[in-house]
């Protein structure tokens, strides 16, 4: 059977490329993507040759009417807009935020109008007091003409050794869109990836030489592997489950291996009621760039432009491209089933 021809997208906030690379996959080309980050957008150039890229600031480019000339030309529009208004970690400021570019995505939309569209952002924007601000972004969406639905996806329930959720909403004018089920976790036919299982014995690329100490306040939980007991927000992975979310930094951030099974060993020590240990923590090691890379979901060999804080600022900040994948396959058929796609 022949190929079926690729479905031109645009990849808006397009950062290192993890949505088009997912979307790739699932029978998409890329032919624009936009992104203000001059490292990233060179990652993004380097994986995506035939694309154009543009190193702008979205909403530079829509107030330019920049993207009009590729209105009727593409069938999809995806992005991520910065999660940081909406995450825990940039203090959900939401549309307060100068950094809200949820605004801009719908103009987007408004100005290409395609046959469907994907937004990507941190599950904090349908939570509590911004469940709010997302019901009148999805109202302007289907006042476009879009039946539209969102739904917050788990990494690891796609095949991803990490546990991330990402909320997702779909738009299709047409298309009866499903969002895909899962396939691995508790009660599937298959387990949840291990994340370790993706890490070698030894540091794959160049070795993290940022330190695991122990924290000078430790906060115990039930699960070793939950408790804040090391410095930094990076957690020890655990041996038999996926990895702690990987965040768009590097540093203490970073999760680490425990190749001396101090955790389970520490976490009881602190459960008995002794004292907290100081100093560094045996046998701890912090995962390298490329091991970062792996548990997202990037493909082997896949490079990072830029200077090390920005590579893996890039690598946190990517949608994990077989989940991508996975929601790209779900509209790829909905789009073809439709027949007319522009």
């Amino acid at each position: 059977m022949p190929a079926l021809p690729a479905l031109p997208m645009i990849d808006l906030f397009a950062g290192a490329g993890g949505l088009s690379i997912g979307f790739e996959q699932a029978g998409f080309q890329p032919i624009v993507a936009v992104e203000n980050d001059a490292s990233a957008a060179a990652t993004y150039q380097a994986r995506h040759d035939g694309a154009d890229v543009i190193t702008k600031d979205v909403r530079q480019v829509l107030r330019r009417k920049g993207l009009r000339k590729w209105r009727g030309n593409v069938v999809a529009v995806v992005g991520g807009p910065p999660c940081q208004p909406w995450s825990q970690g940039g203090l959900q400021r939401g549309a307060e935020d100068p950094r809200d570019a949820l605004p801009s995505f719908v103009e987007a939309i408004r100005q290409l109008r395609p046959s469907a569209f994907v937004l990507e952002n941190a599950p904090g924007v349908g939570r509590g007091a911004n469940r709010q601000h997302l019901a009148r972004l999805l109202a302007q969406l289907a006042a476009l003409g879009y039946s539209v639905q969102s739904e917050t996806l788990l990494a690891a329930d796609f095949g991803v050794p990490q546990k991330r959720s990402r909320l997702f909403v779909v738009g299709t004018r047409g298309a009866e869109f499903r969002f895909p089920r899962p396939v691995r976790g508790p009660g599937r036919r298959w387990p949840w990836p291990v994340a370790l299982d993706f890490i070698a014995d030894e540091p794959l690329g160049d070795p993290n030489t940022c330190l695991v100490t122990y924290a000078k306040r430790p906060h115990v939980r039930p699960d070793p592997y939950d408790g804040l007991l090391w410095n930094g927000g990076g957690r020890p992975i655990h041996p038999g489950r996926p990895a702690p979310t990987i965040l768009a930094s590097g540093g203490n951030k970073i999760p680490w291996v425990d190749t001396a099974g101090v955790v389970p060993d520490y976490h009881a020590h602190l459960r008995s009621g002794r004292r907290p240990r100081s100093g560094t923590v045996e046998g701890a090691r912090r995962i390298t760039l490329q091991e970062a890379a792996h548990i997202q979901g990037f493909p082997n060999g896949m490079a990072f432009a830029g200077p090390s804080t920005s590579q893996f600022r890039q690598v946190g900040n990517a949608v994990p491209p077989p989940l991508a994948a996975a929601v790209g396959r779900s509209l790829a058929r909905a789009l073809r089933s439709q027949g007319d796609l522009n």
